[in-house]
């Protein structure tokens, strides 16, 4: 398989920046949510401490969602193949030649 520039995944570098980019905004909606949690009243006060609440659990899983790598797929010569060289099933019997003598 060939892959182009276009269907090649995005290097290490570029996947750890964009998941810590992703972890900061996240990171900085949860700040935000504090502040307002202080200003407003009422429902939308525990709204907001709601989402104080549950965004580093969300921030935590988006900054190890891992992006796919280049051995993630199946290629066809790592599936099974009956008639494929080297598959052969083992045999049924063996015949002992004679009997085994140890000598000393």
């Amino acid at each position: 398989m060939v892959h182009t520039v276009t269907t090649a995944p995005m290097s290490l570098a570029e996947d750890s920046d964009m998941r810590m980019r992703r972890y900061l905004i996240t990171m900085g909606i949860r700040t935000a949510c504090f502040l307002l949690a202080v200003v407003t009243e009422g429902w939308l006060r525990w709204t907001f401490v709601a989402g104080a609440a549950i965004l580093p659990y969300i921030a935590v899983v988006l900054a190890n969602a891992v992006g796919p790598r280049w051995g993630a797929q199946i290629s066809g010569a790592d599936r099974f193949t009956e008639s494929g060289p080297g598959l052969s099933a083992p045999p049924t019997h063996i015949h002992a030649v004679g009997p085994i003598s140890h000598s000393h």
